[in-house]
C-alpha cells in the first residue's frame, strides 16, 4: 500500500500500438502516443512488448540493440521526460556486449527521464500447439534471472513480460513485497489470446489483491504474427477496469488505492495464509 502521505489514485495508460518494420518510425510513433496519454492525465503509461520491432525470433537478433547507447532507450529517457510521467517501456530486444545474448527486455523510467529498473523476460516463450502455433523464443533469447519491483510515489509496481503472467510466483513475490499492481507488457496471439489473456490477468489480480495490466500491440494481419490486441487493465477484486479491441488504442484507468485497501481488509487473504502449511514465495529462507 502508498504510503499515507501518497496520492490516493493514479491514472494508467496502456498504450497499444500498431508496430511495423521501421524502427524510428515505430520510435516516433510511441513518442506521439505517450506524449497524448500524458495530456490526458496519465503519470504512468505503459507501451507494449516488442514495441520498436516485429514480433518474432529472427527479428530479434537483427532488431537487438544495447541499453547503454542504444536509439530506443534514449528515446524513451526522452519520451519520460516531455511526458513527465513514469514510463514502463514495453520491451525491446536487448542485445548485451558482455556476453553478446539477446534478452527482451522492458526498461523502465521515472518523470525526469532517468532509467530506474530494466526486466529481462524470466520465462521464454516456448509452446507448440499442435495445428495452430509453434513458438521458441530460447531459439534467439535468453532467459533474465532477476525479479523487477519499482518505488515510485505512487507505490511500488511489479514488472512481467508476457509469458511470465502465466507463471503465478511473480505476482505473488511482488503483492508480499507491497506492490500495488504488476504490469505485463505482452504479444499474445490468436491461439492463446482468446483462452487466456483475460483470464489471467483476472487470476493474478484476485489471487493477489492487486491491480493487473497487460499491455499488447495491435494486431497486424500482414505481419508474421498476430497478436491478440485487448491491452487490459483489471482491479484487486478481478473485474476490468477497461480494456480495447484490437486496433491501434490508449486504454486509461484510474487506480484507487483507497477501494483496493478496502477490498483487501474486507477479504483479509494477506493475514490468512498458513505458513506453517505451505512455503512462503515471497521469503522461502524463513
Amino acid at each position: 500500500m502508498p504510503s499515507s502521505s501518497a496520492p490516493h489514485s493514479v491514472r494508467l495508460a496502456l498504450v497499444q500500438l500498431a508496430v511495423g518494420s521501421n524502427k524510428q518510425a515505430n520510435l516516433d510513433n510511441a513518442r506521439k502516443h505517450v506524449l497524448q496519454a500524458s495530456s490526458n492525465g496519465a503519470k504512468i503509461i505503459v507501451l507494449p512488448e516488442c514495441f520498436n520491432s516485429p514480433y518474432g525470433t529472427g527479428f530479434f537478433p537483427e532488431y537487438a540493440e544495447t541499453l547503454q547507447d542504444g536509439p530506443s532507450t534514449k528515446a524513451l529517457s526522452s519520451m519520460a521526460k516531455d511526458a513527465k510521467a513514469w514510463l514502463i517501456g514495453g520491451s525491446i530486444p536487448e542485445r548485451d556486449n558482455s556476453d553478446n545474448n539477446v534478452y527482451n527486455t522492458c526498461t523502465v523510467y521515472n518523470p525526469k527521464g532517468e532509467m530506474v529498473a530494466i526486466h529481462r523476460k524470466v520465462h521464454l516463450f516456448d509452446i507448440d500447439v499442435p495445428g495452430k502455433i509453434r513458438f521458441q523464443e530460447s531459439e534467439t533469447l535468453t532467459g533474465g534471472n532477476n525479479l523487477t519491483h519499482v518505488d515510485t510515489e505512487y507505490g511500488k509496481v511489479g514488472v512481467g513480460i508476457c509469458y511470465d503472467i502465466r507463471f503465478p510466483e511473480l505476482a505473488m513475490i511482488a503483492a508480499r513485497k507491497g506492490c500495488v499492481a504488476m504490469i505485463y507488457p505482452g504479444a499474445f496471439n490468436l491461439t492463446t489470446g482468446p483462452l487466456h489473456w483475460e483470464l489471467l490477468q483476472r487470476a493474478r489480480a484476485v489471487d493477489n489483491q492487486m491491480f493487473v495490466a497487460a499491455c499488447s500491440p495491435a494486431r497486424d494481419l500482414s505481419s508474421s504474427y498476430h497478436a491478440w490486441g485487448h491491452s487490459t487493465v483489471v482491479g484487486p477484486d478481478g473485474q476490468v477496469l477497461s480494456t480495447t479491441d484490437e486496433k491501434e488504442s490508449i486504454v486509461y484507468a484510474d487506480l484507487d488505492f483507497a477501494k483496493m485497501e478496502e477490498f483487501r481488509q474486507n477479504i483479509p487473504l494477506n493475514n490468512q495464509r498458513r505458513f506453517d502449511m505451505y512455503p512462503d514465495v515471497a521469503n522461502p529462507k524463513a
